[in-house]
């Protein structure tokens, strides 16, 4: 296998006319000249995102740990991804949605969400641990794509409310472009001009499919274009870029110019989940490469070059991460209480006939103290 740069000559239809992924911060933390349309965050901000990305990988690694360790079902890490994850958390109002997939754990708990409560998914606990409604975060989406429409309907249903100013965000992968709930999606958005900014983060392997087998296309920000949405790409281990682009994709939507879609080039560095082997399908050579363009580390070569970042105030930032981690560690061996009759709860406003009969029939039950035969 050959390793693949982001810089290389892309070969395949041509289907948009950016030369490069946007980027803001070299590899090796230097500067770039930030086109007009993308300034340059402030540093109070980049600051603040690097304080969450250190978080977030640490949660990572404590959650693949506890994969490891049986005490969670599954966990799909988003090392490497973390520029991502946070930069889509960072540039959403409080009023605004977030809608995330399995392997967005980092950013849902960047909107503020509880770890614990984050991670109840992936316990087999519940299908969410946390109040959607409250933290304007939807439940994190397993199957691939199918939370793409859901956005779509609530950005249009805001609106129609006199809620013109909500934005939602959607996080996809790669593999959730080859979906007919994405096209789906995006054609609607489209046709409503619905304030809705779709997030590709294009790591490279659907699983284990690499992207030169997933889509004949060179570029996935190909696919809005077909579908009349403006769309941009941008390096995606790249915060600073990654903040940038996000802003004025989501400014946009929310002056009501309609949909975004930006492809987020970045690099899943551990494997699909605690169930999978990448040797199988990916080369060290590659992975080393990638490694080399690492967000968190990019970012703090960068801020340490301006003066805003220290050895203290880095070890303060890795050390509150550490509680974080430790204060997870400690909470989740908590059983959570189960009440059976709570899978008849959110799921119909007005529950039909039957469910009744049936909710009716399990509480009768439970009030016996023992199950029927």
């Amino acid at each position: 296998m050959t390793p693949k740069t982001l810089t290389e000559p892309r070969t395949g239809p041509v289907v948009t006319s950016q030369a490069a992924p946007v980027r803001l911060i070299d590899a090796a933390g230097r500067p770039v000249a930030a086109p007009d349309d993308y300034p340059e965050p402030t540093h109070e901000r980049l600051l603040s995102a690097y304080a969450h990305m250190v978080a977030g990988r640490r949660l990572d690694a404590q959650a693949t740990a506890l994969a490891k360790q049986g005490r969670l079902g599954v966990y799909p890490s988003s090392l490497g991804q973390e520029a991502c994850q946070v930069g889509a958390a960072l540039v959403l109002r409080e009023s605004d949605w977030l809608f995330p997939t399995y392997r967005d754990t980092v950013a849902v708990i960047s909107r503020g969400v509880d770890p614990v409560e984050a991670l109840t998914l992936m316990r087999g606990s519940r299908h969410c641990g946390y109040d959607p409604v409250r933290h304007r975060t939807a439940p994190q989406c397993t199957p691939l794509a199918t939370h793409a429409p859901h956005a779509v309907g609530l950005a249009h249903g805001m609106r129609l409310q006199g809620r013109a100013d909500v934005v939602a965000l959607v996080l996809l992968g790669d593999g959730a472009t080859c979906e007919g709930d994405f096209h789906e999606a995006l054609n609607l958005a489209a046709v409503l001009s619905a304030p809705v900014v779709f997030l590709i983060q294009n790591n490279r392997y659907a699983i284990s499919t690499g992207a030169d087998r997933l889509s004949a296309t060179s570029s996935l920000s190909g696919k809005g274009v077909a579908h009349g949405v403006p769309s941009v790409e941008v390096d995606g281990n790249d915060v600073a870029a990654v903040l940038s682009v996000l802003d004025r994709a989501v400014g946009a939507a929310r002056a009501g110019h309609g949909p975004c879609l930006v492809e987020a080039h970045t690099y899943r560095m551990a494997p699909h989940t605690n169930a999978d082997d990448p040797s199988r399908y990916r080369d060290s050579a590659e992975e080393e490469q990638w490694r080399e363009q690492d967000p968190i580390a990019r970012l703090d070569r960068f801020l340490r070059s301006r003066a805003v970042l220290t050895d203290d105030l880095a070890r303060e930032h890795r050390d509150r991460a550490d509680e974080r981690a430790a204060d997870l560690r400690s909470r989740i061996a908590a059983e959570l209480p189960v009440d059976p009759m709570s899978v008849f709860d959110h799921v119909y406003r007005h529950p039909p006939a039957p469910l009744q009969e049936q909710r009716a029939a399990l509480r009768a039950e439970l009030d016996e103290g023992e199950p029927r035969t």
